[in-house]
């Protein structure tokens, strides 16, 4: 089923149309990881009238865009053109989702991109290092999982497994949303508000630290840490409060992490939050990267900081400033029309309804340091480690991991 919105935006010269399909990777088979990925590739790469030539070249006749993406929880296919040519082509999206043409030539090419793609990953130290640390959070949750699959399952795949995926696919429900009037479709403003609802999960904490534990050895100068769990869905209240904690983290070059890391000890090339918006309960971890000369020094700031997060509530400067911070980042995710569509549509499939700016500042200014505590120690109070780096280090760390936590 395919449900239509629209968002009467500011008058813009072009038009935008996104679909988001219910159900991305985590609905990959348990050894078919990966499907879904060489399936939405597929979808765009032909359908009925259109062969992948001719519909790559009607697309940029018109100087347009056409884009698909794999999420854990969807799909997202949007297409993008200036207003006088968007009649002609928004019926490719209807085409493209219904009447695909789904070649077997076309899924060998795809097929040999996700491997390719699959195995310059695993090229990527910091890519290993995230894998590892999805594996031992989410164990067989479908977010323990790379969108793209791994390489043993995708080289498995076959155009008939597709195929059979595809009519999984046309059942899944489907939400359409655009800032063209011509969708005749709902208007996204005049939908009923509803309240978030808490979804309530069961936390771990009697995993010993081994079991919260992964390295790998690599032959850089580089060691990568990561260190996080997993938290709340988006529906949940408790979304915001864990936002505000990743603005107060990594928002800018007044957030903690900067600070300490870069600012006043200049140690790291790379650091930050990952916390991204799931359906269901998304991970949030800190990550950095340092030298092996400065890996322990990193690791013990890291550790004091963690700890200090769980012991002791921020300051009314600290929170004041992290809150300033978030609204800031919602106006600037508000400056592209493509953003906020895509973020609007999702929320819907989440069923959850979206809130005005005033709505949504007014939440955040109710949000407390104490409130942060509670959740600091709900869900990072045990947190997961993982290390990418030399091993001699890895296994130094380890033990300051297990003193520590």
């Amino acid at each position: 089923m395919l449900k239509r919105y629209f968002l009467n935006n500011k008058k813009r010269n072009f038009s935008t149309a996104s679909i988001w399909i219910q159900g991305g990777s985590d609905m990959d088979s348990v050894d078919k990881k990966g499907i879904n990925k060489i399936l939405s590739s597929l979808l765009t790469r032909g359908c009925k009238g259109f062969n992948n030539f001719t519909l790559s070249e009607y697309i940029e006749s018109y100087g347009a865009e056409l884009n698909q993406e794999v999420f854990e929880d969807g799909i997202s296919i949007s297409i993008k053109s200036l207003n006088e040519h968007f009649s002609k082509l928004f019926p490719l999206l209807d085409l493209i989702i219904n009447k695909p043409t789904l070649l077997e030539i076309e899924f060998q090419k795809v097929k040999k991109s996700s491997i390719n793609l699959i195995k310059k990953d695993k090229e990527n130290p910091f890519n290993i290092c995230f894998e590892n640390w999805r594996r031992i959070v989410y164990s067989n949750h479908p977010y323990a999982f790379n969108t793209n699959g791994n390489a043993n399952d995708v080289s498995k795949i076959t155009h008939e497994d597709v195929l059979l995926e595809f009519k999984n696919f046309k059942s899944r429900n489907k939400y359409l949303i655009s800032n063209n009037l011509e969708i005749n479709g709902v208007n996204i403003e005049t939908l009923e508000k509803k309240p978030l609802e808490e979804k309530s999960r069961t936390i771990n904490n009697d995993l010993i630290p081994n079991n919260r534990f992964d390295f790998n050895n690599n032959d850089s100068n580089q060691t990568i840490i990561m260190m996080g769990n997993q938290t709340c869905s988006r529906r949940s209240n408790e979304y915001l409060p864990l936002k505000v904690l990743e603005s107060y983290l990594s928002y800018g070059m007044s957030a903690a992490l900067f600070k300490l890391f870069r600012e006043k000890h200049g140690i790291t090339y790379d650091l930050g939050v990952y916390y991204p918006m799931r359906s269901g309960n998304a991970p949030f971890l800190i990550y950095l990267s340092v030298s092996n000369k400065q890996a322990l020094f990193a690791f013990e700031l890291l550790s004091t900081l963690w700890k200090n997060l769980l012991f002791n509530p921020l300051t009314d400067a600290e929170i004041f400033l992290a809150k300033e911070k978030l609204k800031g980042s919602f106006l600037l995710g508000n400056q592209s029309i493509d953003e906020i569509l895509q973020r609007k549509l999702q929320l819907i499939s989440y069923g959850i309804s979206t809130i005005s700016e005033i709505d949504l500042n007014l939440k955040i200014e109710e949000l407390s340091s104490l409130d942060l505590l509670k959740l600091t120690n709900k869900y990072l109070s045990k947190p997961f480690l993982s290390i990418s780096g030399n091993k001699k280090i890895c296994l130094e760390i380890k033990s300051m991991w297990q003193k520590n936590f």
